[in-house]
């Protein structure tokens, strides 16, 4: 069994930053590019950023400049820090493995795994 759990979210009020962790669990062998993606209430899910196995990064042009994926390859672990948070920022907060790759005892596997989310609330 592999696991995403992510964690970190909360209330802030706006300025403010949080920072969010995608813990991996698992017999896992290697996680490639790992994405952040939010959903607001009544709104589609959109990607705020992406890391990839060797570092590269991209982001989506509201968050420039204010939220920094990484990763710490040997926690299997991905943040993102989020700094001069916004009300619109207001969204729970999903990590997506697009390929991460796990045992299963007698092979490797490879498969998308999602995390649960975790709600974060931009508020005076």
């Amino acid at each position: 069994q592999v696991r995403l759990v992510e964690s970190g979210g909360g209330l802030v009020q706006p300025g403010g930053s949080l920072r969010l962790s995608c813990a991996a669990s698992g017999s896992i062998f290697r996680i490639n590019t790992v994405n952040w993606y939010r959903q607001a209430p009544g709104k589609e899910r959109e990607l705020v950023a992406m890391i990839s196995s060797d570092g590269t990064t991209h982001y989506l042009d509201n968050v420039k400049g204010r939220f920094t994926i990484s990763r710490d390859n040997p926690k299997n672990t991905v943040y993102l820090q989020m700094n001069s948070l916004k009300p619109e920022d207001t969204a729970v907060y999903y990590c997506n493995a697009e390929d991460l790759i796990y045992s299963t005892g007698i092979s490797y596997k490879s498969l998308k795994v999602w995390g649960q989310g975790t709600l974060v609330t931009v508020s005076s």
